[in-house]
């Protein structure tokens, strides 16, 4: 997937403008160089967030990605073993 040019807080920062109703959200998105569908991808992503909660939410998503990366290697490893203690000496 591609990576946004606007960060997550920048983000939190258009919804609450958005959320604020002085400007439509297509001329938020003209502003912004996104398309409407993205800001309203990230209203179901980041809405009713703040900026500490994304912060954290975003932690929280590397910290599991590394979690996950290590459970794998560690099934390869007990794969390995497995067929290792199969074959017969």
């Amino acid at each position: 997937m591609r990576q946004s040019k606007l960060t997550d807080e920048q983000i939190v920062a258009l919804l609450r403008e958005a959320e604020k109703g002085e400007k439509s959200i297509a001329q938020l998105a003209r502003e912004n160089e996104v398309t409407e569908q993205t800001i309203y991808r990230w209203r179901r992503k980041f809405g009713g967030s703040t900026v500490p909660d994304v912060r954290r939410l975003k932690q929280l998503e590397k910290e599991n990605a590394r979690l996950l990366r290590l459970l794998g290697q560690r099934e390869v490893e007990i794969d390995g073993m497995k067929e290792l203690l199969r074959k017969k000496w």
